[in-house]
């Protein structure tokens, strides 16, 4: 399953001090090249991602996929 999200700006992670990112839209890709329906209230768009990869474990656990059926894809903020 394919999901394109649109990029935030985050905080710096207390943490880690590395830069952090929050979804500004997430939608399920009807093809490679169409963009689906907005999921985007599936998912806590306040939390702070450190990297793409965790989107994609958060996804795959939120829908009860498998990780390895989950395929993300980040585009331009419109």
């Amino acid at each position: 399953m394919l999901f394109e999200y649109t990029r935030r700006r985050g905080v710096r992670s207390p943490v880690t001090d590395a830069p952090t990112f929050r979804v500004g839209k997430l939608a399920r890709a009807k093809t490679a090249d169409q963009t689906g329906a907005d999921i985007t209230d599936l998912i806590d768009r306040s939390y702070n991602y450190h990297s793409p990869r965790e989107l994609h474990w958060h996804l795959a656990e939120r829908l009860g996929l498998a990780p390895g059926a989950v395929r993300l894809r980040e585009s331009a903020a419109a």
